[in-house]
C-alpha cells in the first residue's frame, strides 16, 4: 500500500504542476475564414483563448453565472481535490484522512474538468466539418487533458491504511 501512496503522492504533485498551464496557456484557436473572388481568403474573425481567459471573457459579458460555473468545476473544484488528496497521503491521523478521503470523493462528483476537456474537443471535432471555420487545439489543452488524466489515476491509486491497533 505504501508504493500505491507514494505512486499517488507524484501523480498528484504532477498533476497539480500541469493545472496551472492547463488553466493559464492558450487551449484552443478559432478562426472564420472565407475565399472570396480577386482578394483570396479573408479572415473575418479569430481567437485564441486559456481557460482563464474565457472565464474572464464571459464574465465581462454579462455570461456571468457560466463564467463561475467554469471557474468553479474547471479551476476552484480541481484545485481543491489536489490539495486536499495530498493531505489524505500525508497526514497522519487516520480518522482525518478518512473524513479527506471521503470528502474528494463528494467533490469529485461535481468536477467538471474532465467534461470541459471533452467539450473542448467535441468542439474542436465539430468545427472541422465546416470549410469556413479552423480550429486548433493548442498546448493549453494537452496540460489541461494530462492534469484529468494524471489527477484521476492519482486519486484512483490512494490507498487508506488503517491502523493496526496496539497489542
Amino acid at each position: 500500500m505504501l508504493k500505491r501512496n507514494i505512486a499517488a503522492l507524484i501523480l498528484t504533485i504532477v498533476s497539480l504542476c500541469l493545472l496551472y498551464p492547463g488553466l493559464t496557456k492558450p487551449i484552443l484557436q478559432v478562426v472564420i475564414s472565407a475565399e472570396l473572388p480577386i482578394i483570396g481568403k479573408t479572415t473575418f474573425y479569430e481567437q485564441t483563448q486559456s481557460i482563464l481567459q474565457t472565464v474572464d471573457t464571459l464574465y465581462h459579458t454579462n455570461n456571468k453565472f457560466v463564467a463561475i460555473l467554469i471557474f468553479l468545476f474547471s479551476v476552484i473544484i480541481p484545485l481543491t481535490k489536489g490539495v486536499i488528496i495530498l493531505g489524505v497521503l500525508l497526514i497522519k491521523k487516520f480518522s482525518l484522512k478518512a473524513k479527506l478521503y471521503r470528502f474528494v470523493f463528494i467533490i469529485g462528483k461535481w468536477s467538471m474538468a474532465d467534461v470541459f476537456v471533452v467539450g473542448v474537443f467535441m468542439a474542436f471535432l465539430s468545427t472541422q466539418s465546416n470549410s469556413s471555420i479552423e480550429a486548433n487545439l493548442l498546448e493549453g489543452f494537452n496540460y489541461f487533458a494530462f492534469y484529468c488524466l494524471l489527477s484521476l489515476l492519482g486519486i484512483q491509486m490512494t490507498t487508506l491504511e488503517k491502523p493496526e491497533p496496539d497489542a
